[in-house]
């Protein structure tokens, strides 16, 4: 999240330009050939509109809907210049045997009218694109757009024209889809723009293309012929100028091997790179095809329509080393092998087959790190699924709270800025905290860059406490954060500013500020800049900060000492209130982490605190009457943004504007996929923080950004309301684990991952980390669920059957949560720990063993609520609920199992 306006940022985007790289552009000729006119074809169900110079795209319109184009037909002649790609285009790398260096040609570099081809048989119009290479390219190109059993289908045909065998190690077709936000509302943006999101799984591999709505159909992009999908490229040579309202195209490539030897050495790619050899005079045909789903949740239902392989990873494709994961296989053709790359970096254990014929295998996350699966089918055609091993959950939590307070705890008591003591910022790559940097926010301990490392050590709290690391957060609460971070007294009182570290050498020592940053531009706030209380995002994470010393010092002993839980339950009332009261122009939009203020307000009604409660409640539902104005009420202090809708979703469900919250739950799922691939699965779409949070800072596709897991929240709440829509509970599982995806083998939780191929690898910052592992705090769990074909699965814990019994071992970090679908009961822990839980299909009982008492636990605190209408009400067998709503339990020196007991009759 940036920490200025749209406009600003826009203007940050364009910095060191006289002019705006669009009216640079709209100087160039236009070279496409519009004055030549559009001509169009019906291939139900779409109108194909080519341009007939170039017969490249002008427009994909769904029949369905044809106000709407899947490409970015509203700036087609903006865009008809030399250099711009659209779809029809095709990049190559080639070279000969006796040559090192390889060949680059591309048809949009210089366009010229493209030599018509008679149609024949399935093509509905073919060109020589010989006019739009060199005249010395070695390749001839053709290019078909064909009806192929009711497809479109776009075909190109290599032919090598020289004496010499050619190897052609790059091979991409752009893919330019209306992804275009410029000068778009919230409502223009989600009526004409989409997002995609690739499967890069080789011939099982696929684009789709999602509305920002959510709704509709979906246009999937298919291999057809000889297109495995190898590797994903940014097409950063197209001069359509790149910023937060515009990610940029990529291109699906066939052939990676150029790149892999040059611009991606460095990286391993996601599939081996390949190349082919073209003999003299031979042919080498490629083709891709384009479908359409009727909706995101039919998107698998489709591709086995269309005969492509289908795989589904239970609970994903995050797999800790302690819980074996399921894999699922749908394809006409039987499988030959199933291999793992690193060979000992997943156990493949091949069980029965479903009752509908998918190939089920069992996954054993072995060796720490990225995997790959590799599944070749009896008919020659090989599927790719890339997996990341982690560590057990709660190991992974208990090594990155340990890194946050040891390498990124800083103490300095003569630091200027008031920082010490706290968790600060790191930079992993050079292992030093990051105490400053040119972007003032990354060093000052607010905003989402500077505080997400000492959210991230908060919230680790919240899951498994450790004595000495509370220990240090409260002195981080009340010496650095209260009365530093956090305006203590005065009108400003409870007021959250943006930063502590600032940039104003004319007025601090010499030598504060190091002479090799570069501290020019307007990311080096001065003080006033840094001290304003204007920017509402900063206020849930000092909320969090209160919330979680409330609640260790409710419900645990001894592990707070300095603050009384009625203090800190205070402070957050008081913090979420500033935020209206002091910051009120962005406090209009949805907050990343803003559940925390729902949770703020159950505990408020929980104690008793009914003024502070009913105040909180009424500042919140005017932000949500507003939202309910709004056709998408996703705005932020971004032009797009998927950090609001967190907030949005669950304020709306509280309220009752339940179809706003659909709206937001669809939005969700737009740009939140399901594909079988650990990086792409339930990573909500971010493709600028790299530049406010990050390191390598560039605009790109952010791999497990914070989104992921906030985002989650929601998905998972709606799960829980509706168990069976098995959909949400895989996107959101997919989302919450996404939090811990990136985390290191030594405990560093870094920005994202980034997911260009010159990189693929994490950011070197901690920036705004901590902001979606809040999301697993607070959202994560255990989830039992019964499918009609795949059986009982469990997700995030390891389950067995005896008889009518259906236990699951809990291997979530805080062990605290567990979902029983078929009864819709939702059962959450203030303190202690679950170990298992068992259900008995039969009686609909429940059993739940506790783990034995520990020093700070000396008695657990459970609720139970039921999420979904089942004709029962469950109580915990021999105990009643205090005025808290929670079962308070005596822990045993050894674990105690309960019984949790319907007392209505199971319909």
């Amino acid at each position: 999240m940036a920490s200025l306006s749209a406009a600003l940022i826009t203007l940050f985007a364009y910095t060191g330009f006289a002019q705006s790289p669009w009216e640079r552009i709209a100087q160039r000729p236009s070279t496409l050939g519009l004055e030549h006119g559009i001509t169009v074809f019906t291939v139900a169900p779409f109108e194909l509109q080519l341009v007939k110079s170039s017969q490249t795209v002008a427009g994909l319109v769904p029949l369905a809907d044809t106000a709407f184009d899947y490409t970015p037909d509203e700036r087609l002649e903006a865009r008809a210049k030399d250099g711009l790609y659209h779809l029809g285009d095709i990049n190559f790398r080639i070279r000969t045997g006796e040559q090192a260096a390889w060949q680059s040609y591309s048809t949009a570099s210089k366009r010229a009218p493209v030599i018509p081809l008679v149609a024949v048989g399935q093509n509905l119009v073919g060109a020589d694109l010989g006019p739009t290479l060199p005249a010395d390219a070695p390749l001839s190109v053709k290019r078909f757009w064909q009806s192929v059993n009711g497809n479109l289908v776009l075909r190109f045909e290599l032919t090598n024209k020289t004496a010499n065998a050619l190897e052609i190690g790059s091979l991409g077709i752009p893919m330019i889809f209306n992804n275009i936000l410029q000068d778009k509302s919230l409502d223009e943006a989600h009526a004409d723009n989409v997002f995609f999101d690739p499967y890069i799984g080789q011939d099982a591999g696929y684009l789709q293309v999602n509305r920002l709505h959510g709704e509709g159909p979906v246009l999937l992009v298919l291999p057809h012929e000889n297109a495995p999908f190898e590797a994903y490229s940014p097409l950063n040579d197209d001069p359509t100028p790149r910023s937060i309202v515009f990610e940029g195209f990529h291109e699906w490539m066939i052939h990676s091997k150029a790149h892999a030897e040059t611009g991606w050495k460095d990286a391993a790619q996601w599939n081996a790179p390949t190349s082919s050899i073209l003999q003299p005079g031979e042919t080498k045909s490629v083709a891709l095809r384009f479908v359409l789903a009727p909706s995101i949740r039919q998107i698998e239902e489709t591709l086995a329509e269309q005969k492509r392989p289908v795989a589904i990873g239970i609970p994903g494709y995050v797999v800790p080393q302690d819980v074996p994961a399921k894999l699922f296989l749908q394809y006409p053709n039987d499988v030959k092998s199933v291999e793992s790359y690193p060979a000992d970096a997943l156990g493949i254990k091949k069980s029965d087959q479903t009752k509908n014929g998918r190939k089920t295998y069992e996954i054993e996350g072995k060796q720490w790190g990225r995997a790959r699966l590799t599944i070749t089918y009896t008919d020659g055609l090989r599927q790719t699924i890339n997996y990341k091993v982690i560590k057990p959950e709660k190991d992974a939590v208990a090594d990155l709270g340990h890194f946050l307070t040891t390498q990124q705890w800083y103490e300095d008591n003569n630091d200027l800025f008031g920082r010490s003591p706290s968790v600060i910022n790191y930079d992993y790559e050079t292992k030093k905290q990051l105490t400053q940097e040119s972007r003032a926010w990354f060093a000052g301990l607010s905003d989402e860059a500077g505080a997400g490392s000492w959210l991230a050590a908060i919230m680790k709290q919240v899951l498994r406490p450790d004595k000495e690391e509370v220990d240090k957060l409260q002195r981080f609460v009340n010496e650095t954060l209260w009365g530093g971070i956090q305006y203590a007294d005065g009108e400003l009182k409870y007021a959250v500013k943006k930063s502590l570290f600032y940039y104003e050498p004319d007025s601090m020592p010499a030598g504060t500020y190091s002479d090799t940053i570069n501290y020019r531009g307007w990311a080096a706030w001065k003080k006033k800049e840094a001290n304003s209380p204007g920017r509402s995002y900063n206020y849930p994470h000092v909320t969090a900060a209160h919330w979680m010393m409330y609640r260790l010092a409710r419900n645990y002993t001894g592990l707070v000492t300095e603050t009384p839980w009625q203090t800190s339950l205070e402070r957050a009332y008081h913090t979420a209130m500033a935020m209206v009261k002091h910051a009120p122009h962005y406090a209009q939009f949805g907050q990343m982490e803003g559940s925390i203020f729902l949770l703020v307000l159950n505990d408020l009604k929980t104690e008793g605190y009914t003024d502070m409660a009913n105040q909180l409640e009424a500042a919140m539902r005017t932000r949500a009457e507003h939202w309910h104005t709004l056709a998408y009420p996703f705005g932020s202090e971004m032009p797009w943004d998927s950090t609001g809708q967190e907030e949005v979703y669950l304020w709306s469900r509280y309220f009752g504007f339940d179809e706003k919250a659909m709206v937001t739950l669809n939005a969700i799922l737009a740009y939140m996929p399901t594909v079988p691939h650990w990086g792409y699965n339930g990573s909500a779409r971010r493709y600028w923080d790299f530049v406010y949070g990050g390191k390598l800072s560039r605009i790109e596709r952010q791999l497990h950004h914070y989104g992921s897991a906030l985002n989650a929240i929601p998905v998972l709440t709606q799960y829980r309301d509706n168990p069976d829509d098995f959909h949400l509970l895989r996107v959101g599982h997919a989302g919450a684990l996404g939090a811990l995806a990136n985390i290191t083998q030594d405990g560093f939780g870094p920005a994202a991952f980034h997911s260009y191929p010159s990189t693929l690898a994490i950011d070197g910052y901690a920036g705004d980390y901590g902001c979606g592992f809040y999301g697993y705090a607070v959202n994560s769990g255990t989830y039992m669920v019964k499918h009609p074909e795949f059986g009982w699965l469990a997700f995030s814990g390891i389950l067995k059957q005896r008889g009518n019994w259906v236990t699951t071992k809990v291997t979530t970090a805080a062990q605290s949560r567990v979902f029983i679908a078929p009864i819709g009961l939702w059962i959450t822990m203030d303190a202690g720990l679950i170990d298992e839980v068992a259900y008995n299909e039969k009686t609909a009982e429940v059993r739940i063993t506790l783990a034995k008492a520990a020093t700070h636990v000396p008695s657990a605190y459970l609720r139970l609520e039921q999420t979904a209408q089942t004709g029962s009400h469950y109580a915990l067998n021999g105990y009643k609920e205090n005025e808290q709503g929670q079962y308070v339990i005596p822990l045993q020196p050894k674990q105690q199992t309960l019984a949790i007991m319907p007392n209505e009759p199971v319909l």
